[in-house]
């Protein structure tokens, strides 16, 4: 039993080192494309990817198509991707036809601002991601566009257990 403490001790201090930085993502509310309503805390239960764009967005452009892709990747790991758009509300008749001008095939929701960005600490620009663990926990954020490798870092981690080093809490991107 003696010999067992120290591993365990060494487990549980791995364990937390692991989660150290993680908090959990506020409980915003927003709304699908039909109008539905949507909260972060809805997400619980699944490794998310959401990615907060805008149709005026030029780097969203490159971004969106990208996060598509590996949407499907994920998919069969029950991996969710959303898409949350910043735009104003008068411009929500363009979000549709801009969805499918770039084949975009996520789930989108609309209803954020930049103050979004901000209670979730990604600062004031898009495109800006945040990963959620099961959860509900931001395991990362991403300033600026994510790349391929970015978003498979994080979650290629969080579905091997988390094992191996951490990926950075925090990119930033340009």
């Amino acid at each position: 039993m003696r010999r067992s403490l120290p591993a365990l001790a060494l487990l549980v201090v791995a364990f937390l080192s692991s989660s150290a930085g993680a908090k959990p993502a506020p409980d915003l509310k927003f709304h699908d494309l039909a109008g539905h309503d949507h909260h972060l805390t809805d997400l619980r239960g699944s490794l998310a990817v959401i990615s907060f764009w805008a149709t005026w967005c030029a780097p969203c452009r490159e971004e969106l198509p990208r996060l598509s892709l590996l949407s499907q990747q994920y998919a069969a790991q029950g991996v969710r991707f959303i898409a949350v758009s910043v735009d104003d509300p008068k411009d929500f008749p363009k979000i549709q036809p801009f969805l499918q001008q770039q084949h975009i095939a996520l789930d989108v929701w609309t209803g954020a601002t930049i103050d979004t960005l901000d209670r979730l600490s990604l600062g004031d620009v898009v495109p800006a991601t945040i990963v959620l663990d099961r959860n509900g926990e931001v395991v990362g954020r991403i300033s600026g566009e994510a790349q391929d490798p970015d978003v498979k870092g994080y979650l290629d981690w969080l579905l091997g257990n988390r094992q191996g080093t951490a990926p950075a809490p925090r990119l930033k991107r340009s």
